[in-house]
C-alpha cells in the first residue's frame, strides 16, 4: 500500500505494509563506491519517524563516500 501524501521522503519510494510496516526504497541507485561502505538502498521501520532516520542514515553514508 502506498503512504498517505503528506509522508514522503524525496528521492524515496515509500510504501506500507499489510502488517503497518514503513518502507522506503530509493528511486535511483546508490553509487558503487556507497554500496561498498554499506548504504542500503531498500530500509523499513515500525514508524514513519523511524524509516525517515534509516533513510538519512543510508544517505550520510553515500555522502561521506562520494564527497
Amino acid at each position: 500500500m502506498p503512504a498517505p501524501a503528506r509522508q514522503t521522503i524525496p528521492g524515496w519510494r515509500l510504501i506500507i505494509s499489510d502488517a503497518g510496516r514503513f518502507w522506503a526504497l530509493r528511486q535511483t541507485p546508490f553509487r558503487i563506491e556507497a554500496m561498498r561502505a554499506g548504504a542500503d538502498p531498500a530500509v523499513d521501520a515500525d514508524t514513519f519517524s523511524e524509516v525517515q532516520a534509516a533513510v538519512e542514515q543510508q544517505e550520510e553514508i553515500a555522502r561521506q563516500v562520494t564527497s
